[in-house]
């Protein structure tokens, strides 16, 4: 197996930080999203040569540990790779350091190639000789301890939006960055500078478009939380914090 990566190195914004000035978990999503999208484009399989085909990838799972908070003032690298895939599920992990190479965060990510007419879930073998030639690589950045979020059973109501334009990417739907954002203007400010977040995990079931109104639901657990978005009465989207000292 291959020791391939994809490195790069941001520069952070104020944008990028939130009201402790510590990076946002929508910016380290924008982050790793950035990477994989110029990964891709380096092994053939980029946004720029599927479009053409009517394909495209969806990311359906996102599990991340954090280990120490990126503050205002600070930049990071990220490190990413593809795995080998399994059947329909394509997995891609990523590794966040900051400027003395201290590992400061480590994400898992599970993808889906489709094709855009009929989103229908296609093998690696429609990706053609870009798959063929791919440098996998089966280092893991973090185990993932189970892909599966409970459901939110015991969840109260936490807010109400309507998805517009500003939250869409060039898939039509609500890009899967901004989820981060949403999910967790369902807590105050005291209560996530009160109780830092040391991992969480996001399962993408549906997609969300433009005029969609959507309703969050939260279930307090001893270790965290589990939210859901819930959109013409089905679970959209689910969210799961893990609260606690970060190490």
């Amino acid at each position: 197996m291959s020791g391939y990566a994809n490195i790069r190195s941001y520069e952070l914004r104020y944008s990028d930080f939130d009201f402790k000035d510590e990076l946002k978990l929508s910016s380290l999503l924008a982050l790793t999203q950035e990477s994989a999208g110029a990964s891709a484009d380096e092994l053939g399989f980029g946004y720029s040569d599927l479009k053409p085909r009517d394909l495209g990838f969806l990311v359906v799972h996102t599990y991340g540990e954090l280990f120490r908070p990126v503050r205002l003032g600070e930049s990071v690298t990220v490190e990413t790779w593809p795995l080998p895939p399994r059947h329909v599920i394509f997995e891609r992990d990523y590794r966040v350091t900051d400027r003395d190479g201290e590992v400061v965060a480590a994400l898992s990510s599970r993808w889906c190639l489709v094709d855009l007419k009929n989103f229908t879930m296609l093998t690696p073998d429609k990706l053609g000789e870009a798959h063929a030639k791919c440098p996998y690589r089966a280092e893991k950045a973090v185990e993932v301890p189970l892909w599966k979020i409970p459901k939110c059973e015991n969840g109260r109501e936490a807010g109400r939006m309507r998805v517009a334009n500003s939250h869409c990417d060039h898939y039509l739907h609500a890009n899967n960055a901004q989820y981060a954002d949403f999910f967790l203007n369902c807590f105050t400010m005291e209560e996530l500078a009160a109780r830092p977040v040391k991992a969480f995990q996001i399962g993408y079931g549906r997609q969300i478009k433009e005029g969609a109104e959507v309703a969050f639901f939260r279930e307090d657990r001893e270790d965290g939380a589990i939210l859901e978005a819930r959109s013409g009465g089905e679970t959209a989207t689910q969210f799961r914090l893990f609260f606690g000292a970060r190490t």
